[in-house]
């Protein structure tokens, strides 16, 4: 499922494409591509779930998030997320590039990935599809994508 998403994030986000796909041509060329249709469902599933927390009231957790909070994870969610990864989120937190908002959304979205556990460079590039579908985060996508394609560039403020 993973591989779709990022198929769909390169393919879509990164190349500009404006047009809007319907979704069983969409299902189509993925299955084209060679992507199974359960993982391809999935993955559409993942997406637009990812639309809906946007909202406030469609997340159990936004709604009490505050700035300056501190998040104690799940075991569920530290079987999934190692301690890398959550030193990268809360490093991601300090420099203002994740809210508490943002944070919540991404373990949310991560905890729905098909796999046991998530490395270090697949969690940024879920943090990168979470920050370009929030309204509102337009800098830090910009800061995180600097962070991907070329960390040696990195200024902390």
């Amino acid at each position: 499922m993973f591989d779709i998403l990022m198929y769909l994030f390169e393919t879509y986000v990164h190349n500009d494409v404006e047009t809007m796909v319907d979704q069983k041509e969409l299902t189509e060329e993925l299955s084209r591509a060679g992507f199974q249709r359960d993982a391809i469902q999935k993955a559409l599933n993942w997406i637009e779930r990812l639309s809906v927390l946007q909202d406030e009231k469609n997340h159990p957790y936004l709604a009490s998030s505050t700035p300056g909070s501190f998040r104690i994870y799940l075991r569920s969610e530290q079987q999934k997320l190692n301690e890398e990864c959550r030193g990268f989120i809360l490093f991601l937190e300090q420099i203002q590039i994740l809210t508490a908002q943002t944070r919540e959304i991404v373990i949310e979205r991560v905890m729905e990935l098909d796999s046991a556990a998530i490395d270090l460079e697949d969690l940024k590039w879920v943090i990168l599809m979470v920050l370009f579908n929030v309204p509102g985060s337009e800098s830090a996508y910009q800061q995180m994508e600097q962070i991907i394609f070329d960390p040696a560039q990195i200024q902390i403020h």
